[in-house]
């Protein structure tokens, strides 16, 4: 990829475009993430670079990370993460990632962890018909036969019950409505991941063309 940045979902909401259509977006806070380090293939076997978000009390970090945030001389953030980078030469340690990396009508992929459900049935989470309602059938919103006739077990993959949401989801080539580089906001066509205040990983996307 050849550029990304991380960001904040903060939430919904509506804008117009030029025919006067309505467009659902959503808003993210998208940096500044100060690079913290860099990796290259001599030292490390590969290019990425380790960006911070979010501002952190130094007393809320341990002492490695502290050390690693002094050698840097940068303030202690809450998040860090490593974004693989086809060019990392133009990338300084301390030097700012910001929203302007982006532009109107850019194609982006955005990964965040899904909002958590809970423990679920195979309807609610497979998508599973129920079982007829009537004539004393007794069987509704089972899971359904477990295996086949002459197997003692259950194969692997067979869909049932179990916990819902809370994973790692990527949503492809959205596009990029409105930027406030002000205020460091991103508007995002479309539904993002998560719940509000959840970290986002937005980069260039692989399926635009």
């Amino acid at each position: 990829m050849k550029k990304a940045i991380l960001g904040k979902k903060v939430g919904m909401t509506q804008l117009f475009d030029q025919e006067g259509n309505i467009v659902p977006v959503t808003v993210i806070q998208a940096g500044p993430c100060p690079v913290v380090q860099k990796k290259t293939e001599a030292t490390d076997g590969y290019n990425a670079i380790q960006v911070g978000f979010v501002e952190q009390k130094e007393q809320r970090l341990n002492k490695p990370q502290r050390g690693h945030f002094k050698r840097a001389e940068l303030a202690p953030t809450r998040f860090l993460s490593e974004l693989r980078l086809d060019d990392i030469e133009e990338y300084d340690v301390g030097q700012e990632l910001r929203v302007d990396i982006f532009e109107a009508g850019d194609r982006v992929d955005v990964t965040g962890v899904s909002k958590g459900k809970g423990f679920a049935g195979s309807i609610k989470r497979h998508n599973q018909r129920r079982g007829p309602m009537t004539h004393g059938s007794h069987y509704h919103r089972g899971p359904g036969a477990m295996a086949a006739v002459d197997a003692a077990r259950v194969f692997k993959g067979r869909a049932l019950p179990g916990r819902m949401g809370g994973e790692q989801v990527t949503v492809q080539n959205l596009e990029i409505v409105k930027i406030d580089s002000e205020r460091n906001l991103l508007m995002v066509r479309g539904s993002m991941p998560g719940n509000r205040g959840a970290l986002l990983r937005i980069r260039d996307s692989v399926k635009s063309k």
